[in-house]
This record gives structure tokens, C-alpha cells and sequence, in this order.
């Protein structure tokens, strides 16, 4: 069943929101809002998950591989993570940048710590986790 809910924006942030959902192709607010809230409660599951099972992740870093010892300390970082890296896959985006998606499996926890330290490195220049779900509690 659907409800209804009403929301109050400033003007100025409605502009931008329906600037960014038509950009994004959706065809109504709605949908938008319900993917943002998807979204944040997916992190939250994350975040709540006290079991042990295994969770799939996703985490993307693009950094210069001439940068100071950056992608040595990378490899390292992975390599003491062996065990949640289910596959990795190096590009080169250019002459200096580069860009590796790293598909990880493992407890939560343990995923977002390597996500966060991936991440956080310092030199890399964009780094994101992204947290799957199965969508049992959406």
C-alpha cells in the first residue's frame, strides 16, 4: 500500500532537486525521494548488522600511481585484506591515473573498516564505497 506524505522545501532547493532528478531520468519526485531513502537505509542495515554474515561491497579508488610509494602502500593494504578482496580490477585511466574497483565480501564491519581505510588513503584522489544489499528489509 502506498501513502501519502507531504514535505516542505525553501524554494531554491526544490529547483535543485528537480534539476537533479531530471538529469537523472526520473520521471516523478517520488521515485527520486523513495531511491534516497533506499539509500540510507541500506546504510543503515550496514550499519545494524550485529550477525556475521557475509555482505558484498563494492569499493572504487582512482589515485596517481607516480604519487609518493601511494600505490605500493595500496597493494599492501590489500593484500593484508586478502580475505574479503573477491576480485579486483586495475584501469588505466591515463598516463598517471588510475582507477581500481575492488569487489569485497565479508562481514560488515570488516568490509567498511578496508572501504574507509582504502579510501582514506592518503593520495587518493576518489574513493567510494558502495554497500549492496538483497533488499530484504526494503
Amino acid at each position: 500500500m502506498i501513502e501519502r506524505i507531504g514535505i516542505s522545501l525553501d524554494r531554491n532547493l526544490l529547483a535543485q532537486f528537480d534539476e537533479l532528478i531530471a538529469e537523472r531520468g526520473y520521471v516523478n519526485r517520488s521515485e527520486a525521494v523513495r531511491d534516497m531513502i533506499r539509500e540510507e537505509l541500506i546504510k543503515k542495515e550496514w550499519e545494524d548488522a550485529a550477525d556475521h554474515s557475509d555482505r558484498i561491497a563494492v569499493a572504487t579508488i582512482v589515485y596517481d600511481h607516480d604519487s609518493h610509494d601511494l600505490a605500493h602502500r595500496l597493494s599492501h593494504l590489500q593484500h593484508d585484506h586478502h580475505s574479503l578482496i573477491i576480485s579486483t580490477t586495475h584501469v588505466h585511466m591515463d598516463e598517471t591515473n588510475c582507477l581500481e574497483v575492488l569487489l569485497l565480501k565479508g562481514a560488515a564491519k570488516d568490509i567498511i573498516a578496508l572501504g574507509n581505510s582504502l579510501t582514506s588513503t592518503n593520495g587518493v584522489k576518489m574513493g567510494k564505497l558502495t554497500l549492496a544489499t538483497r533488499g530484504d528489509r526494503l
